[in-house]
Protein backbone atom coordinates (compact mmCIF):
# COMPACT_ATOMS: atom_id res chain seq x y z
CA UNK A 1 0.00 0.00 0.00
CA UNK A 2 1.44 3.57 -0.73
CA UNK A 3 1.38 5.95 2.11
CA UNK A 4 1.17 9.74 1.45
CA UNK A 5 1.62 12.99 3.32
CA UNK A 6 -1.07 15.43 1.97
CA UNK A 7 -0.96 18.91 2.65
CA UNK A 8 -4.54 20.59 2.25
CA UNK A 9 -3.32 24.39 1.16
CA UNK A 10 -6.97 25.68 -0.31
CA UNK A 11 -10.48 24.29 -0.35
CA UNK A 12 -12.35 25.97 -3.65
CA UNK A 13 -15.81 24.58 -3.94
CA UNK A 14 -17.80 21.45 -3.20
CA UNK A 15 -20.52 19.68 -4.67
CA UNK A 16 -22.75 16.81 -4.04
CA UNK A 17 -24.47 14.59 -6.62
CA UNK A 18 -24.94 10.67 -7.31
CA UNK A 19 -24.27 9.96 -3.85
CA UNK A 20 -20.83 11.27 -3.72
CA UNK A 21 -19.53 14.94 -1.91
CA UNK A 22 -16.42 16.32 -4.16
CA UNK A 23 -14.59 18.67 -3.10
CA UNK A 24 -11.81 21.14 -5.75
CA UNK A 25 -9.03 21.71 -3.25
CA UNK A 26 -5.17 22.80 -3.76
CA UNK A 27 -3.24 19.92 -2.03
CA UNK A 28 0.91 18.92 -1.92
CA UNK A 29 0.63 15.35 -1.96
CA UNK A 30 4.46 13.55 -1.04
CA UNK A 31 5.05 9.66 -0.37
CA UNK A 32 5.65 9.11 2.79
CA UNK A 33 8.19 6.02 4.14
CA UNK A 34 5.73 3.42 6.55
CA UNK A 35 7.73 3.27 10.01
CA UNK A 36 8.42 -0.64 11.19
CA UNK A 37 5.86 -0.25 14.08
CA UNK A 38 3.11 1.43 12.88
CA UNK A 39 0.42 0.06 9.91
CA UNK A 40 0.49 1.80 6.84
CA UNK A 41 -1.37 5.26 6.52
CA UNK A 42 -2.04 8.54 4.35
CA UNK A 43 -1.60 11.49 6.41
CA UNK A 44 -4.00 14.69 5.68
CA UNK A 45 -2.95 17.84 7.39
CA UNK A 46 -4.58 21.12 7.25
CA UNK A 47 -4.28 24.91 9.56
CA UNK A 48 -7.29 25.13 11.30
CA UNK A 49 -8.84 27.96 9.39
CA UNK A 50 -9.18 25.01 6.42
CA UNK A 51 -10.72 22.48 8.91
CA UNK A 52 -13.31 25.01 9.85
CA UNK A 53 -14.33 25.45 6.34
CA UNK A 54 -13.85 22.18 5.15
CA UNK A 55 -17.09 21.39 8.36
CA UNK A 56 -18.94 24.18 7.14
CA UNK A 57 -19.09 22.68 3.49
CA UNK A 58 -19.55 19.54 4.78
CA UNK A 59 -22.09 20.41 6.91
CA UNK A 60 -23.98 22.71 4.40
CA UNK A 61 -24.00 19.46 1.93
CA UNK A 62 -25.35 17.31 3.83
CA UNK A 63 -28.14 19.12 4.96
CA UNK A 64 -28.34 19.39 1.12
CA UNK A 65 -28.60 15.89 0.60
CA UNK A 66 -30.93 15.56 3.69
CA UNK A 67 -33.55 17.97 2.31
CA UNK A 68 -33.58 15.98 -0.81
CA UNK A 69 -34.77 12.83 1.39
CA UNK A 70 -38.50 11.68 1.57
CA UNK A 71 -39.78 12.31 4.98
CA UNK A 72 -40.10 9.01 5.65
CA UNK A 73 -36.27 7.98 5.10
CA UNK A 74 -35.21 11.77 7.82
Amino acid sequence: MKTYHIELQRLKAAKQGNGLVEFAIDAHLAPQSADGDSAPTSVLSMTEANARVLMTLLKTQLSDVDKRKARSQR
